[in-house]
């Protein structure tokens, strides 16, 4: 079934059709209702590449997401599944890309073969060069978080300064004088990853505002690092009462630790951190957390870059999200 089938059963040219369709010319309410009634009878579907060539458009958008390990988080997934739920809403697909410029070429076909209209990019570093490169091209994209400066960008991202600052100021306001940072992975740290270094300053400026003695450690992505993690973290400062952590892939491991070690949760010890509602639930006793909003944040970046391909012209926008403390049950007083 084509466009000149569906002319000659309405009585219409191929080009009045062709129009109905794309919308680029008027065409009277009475030969649009006849072509309707046409695509309905024959259940016709637009071929999407026809269509991409026609309108310029290919409703797909990319999502730039490499892995920070070697597999995705249960957070990282759940950005993922937001982005595709909200741009499913917008009528659009997503086309997940697992690199960035230097490292997979997956990301340069997206954009050299306009397989996209406009992408998302995560996992953003504080200077990320696939940022640079897009803003460079004018290539429409949002980002999951922001680089040092974003003043020209569109983004979405959480105050992980103010966060982490905020779970210090509940330890200390619950006694802990000892308290230990877990940070995500050492080479995540060191490229430059955004979260983790805003995450850190935030700690460190609250800890010296409270006068406090602590520690920070990198963690891998998995329970078995959060485990080994705690061991190392108790055997440096047997005193250590309290933690805060950014790394929620850890979490297992760090409760488990702490069973190993027989320190009660949270008798004897405190945990709080930065992740999403849905982790910090499975986890017993339940973390005292920060929520991530993951799912709202996926939609909030679909819907800038929705707005930007609809409008080349408008000024950088962003959404920059401080979810409160959610009061849960792994924190007490020292």
């Amino acid at each position: 079934m084509n466009i000149g089938e569906i002319a000659r059963r309405a009585g219409v040219s191929r080009s009045t059709v062709s129009y109905a369709l794309s919308g680029k010319r008027p065409v009277s309410e009475d030969t649009r209702h006849k072509i309707q009634r046409v695509i309905d009878e024959l259940g016709y579907r637009p071929n999407a590449s026809a269509r991409a060539l026609a309108n310029g458009r290919t409703n797909t958008i990319g999502l730039a997401f490499p892995p920070a390990g070697d597999h995705y988080t249960g957070m990282q997934l759940d950005f993922i599944g937001s982005v595709v739920e909200a741009a499913a809403a917008h009528d659009h697909d997503v086309l997940l890309s697992p690199g960035g410029v230097d490292s997979d070429r997956s990301f340069q076909r997206l954009l050299g073969e306009r397989r996209v209209d406009g992408a998302i990019l995560m996992e953003i570093k504080l200077a990320d060069d696939r940022v640079d490169h897009l803003a460079d091209l004018g290539f429409p994209a949002v980002t999951i978080g922001r680089t040092a400066r974003p003043e020209r960008d569109w983004w979405v991202a959480l105050d992980h300064t103010t966060l982490a600052a905020a779970c210090v100021h509940h330890l200390a306001d619950l006694g802990h004088r000892r308290i230990a940072f877990v940070n995500r992975p050492e080479h995540l740290l060191r490229s430059g990853y955004e979260s983790a270094h805003r995450g850190l300053e935030g700690f460190t400026k609250a800890a010296a505002e409270r006068g406090l003695t602590v520690r920070s450690y990198c963690c891998g992505d998995d329970a078995a690092s959060g485990e080994a993690c705690v061991e190392r973290m108790l055997y440096d400062d047997p005193a250590t009462t309290a933690l805060v952590t950014l790394n929620e892939a850890a979490l297992g491991g760090l409760y488990r630790g702490l069973a190993h070690a027989g320190r009660h949760v949270p008798r004897d010890f405190s945990l709080t951190g930065i992740v999403a509602a849905r982790w910090a639930e499975t986890v017993t006793p339940q973390l005292t957390a920060a929520d991530v909003p993951a799912a709202h944040m996926g939609r909030l970046a679909v819907d800038l870059l929705i707005e930007r391909l609809g409008d080349a012209d408008a000024p950088p926008r962003h959404h920059f999200l401080t979810p409160p403390i959610s009061l849960r049950a792994s924190t007490g007083p020292a």
